[in-house]
């Protein structure tokens, strides 16, 4: 998987507000899927699947603890996605600040 196509699959994850919602209160506590579905307006079930979604995509992990499986957020997968958007952010910055240099140029 390119580079690219890493970025779209994770934004397209986030781009799901529970599953965002998700992510916010693992990355207070890690939590159980029944914790999170007790917290949020939906299913146990459906956190499942949001919570698959955001494995697939690297954001979370799970383990056993006794007899329940937990999800935490993995830090650097997350430090790792800020960082290419601040790259992409401060291309743009470029990109705008040389138009706006030319549009302010005096005529040649």
């Amino acid at each position: 998987m390119t580079a690219t196509s890493e970025l779209t699959a994770v934004c397209s994850a986030l781009g799901d507000p529970t599953r965002w919602e998700i992510l916010s209160l693992l990355g207070e506590e890690v939590l159980s899927a029944s914790a999170l579905a007790r917290v949020l307006p939906v299913s146990r079930q459906a956190i499942a699947k949001h919570l698959e979604v955001l494995t697939e995509v690297g954001l979370i992990a799970s383990e056993r603890r006794g007899r329940e499986v937990v999800h935490l957020v993995i830090g650097a997968r997350l430090n790792a996605l800020g960082h290419e958007l601040d790259r992409l952010g401060n291309a743009w910055d470029a990109r705008l600040r040389g138009i706006k240099e030319l549009a302010e140029a005096p005529d040649a």
